[in-house]
Formats: C-alpha cells, structure tokens, sequence
C-alpha cells in the first residue's frame, strides 16, 4: 500500500513548537518509526511551509497513492486552493490535526478541507497518523 504523508507549514518544528499543544517528539523521528512499524507499506513524507508546493505534492501522489495523510496546518483553515487540489485527485485523504482543532480558537474551528476529505483525526496528537494508517486495515 502506498501511503502518502503531505504536512504543512510549521510541522517541521514539531517536538520544539508549544509542546504543551503538539508533544515533545519530533517530526522527523515520529516518521521515521512510523516507516519501521509500517515497513511492509510504502510510506512517503513530504512538509512545507509552501502553499503551492503543498498543492504540487498532492497533484503529485494524487493519483498513484492508496491514500493521503493530510495535516495542512494553518491552511486548513484558509487555503481553498489545497481544498481544491484535493478534490481534483482520485486518491482519498484524510484530514489530520495533531490538536483538537474544535476546542481552540475559533477560527481553526472552520476547515475548508474537512468537505472534500474521506475523513478527519482531530486531536490524538502524533497518534492520529497511525490511527489513519490503522483504518485502512480494517
């Protein structure tokens, strides 16, 4: 199975950015265990901190991925053009927020992407990418 991995801007910090909301592990480490436990499926990575270059990378797996994992960061909340390119391709996505985007500030309450996703994880922190993963197995 291939399964695409999209992260948006500040993801990369993750580990040293307001740990009391989004943990102390980093990115980097918590993806690179991830490919180990899962290391009979196909797992890509990408992150920016780009709009556009987030929306290439869709259009990229879009149509060879089994899925894609989907945590925009703040563009889930302001990006109609992400919200478009995922409609535009045949690959499911799932929305995943490391944080409980409902029980935060009110305009993170809004996702423009959560209409087009199969699915959204909201607040399970790291875990929320292997709960994605899980899903499909089942």
């Amino acid at each position: 199975m291939k399964i695409a991995i999209i992260n948006g801007p500040n993801l990369n910090l993750v580990g040293k950015r307001e740990p009391d909301i989004y943990g102390h592990r980093s990115m980097d480490d918590f993806i690179e265990a991830l490919k180990n436990k899962y290391a009979n499926q196909e797992i890509s990575y990408f992150q920016s901190n780009v709009e556009g270059e987030m929306i290439n990378e869709i259009q990229r797996v879009g149509f060879s991925a089994d899925i894609i994992l989907l945590n925009a960061g703040a563009y889930t909340h302001t990006s109609i053009a992400i919200a478009d390119a995922v409609k535009a391709v045949d690959t499911p996505v799932i929305e995943i927020h490391l944080s409980n985007i409902f029980a935060r500030e009110d305009f993170r309450k809004q996702s423009f992407l959560s209409p087009v996703c199969k699915a959204i994880i909201s607040g399970f922190g790291l875990k929320g990418y292997e709960m994605a993963i899980e899903s499909l197995f089942e």
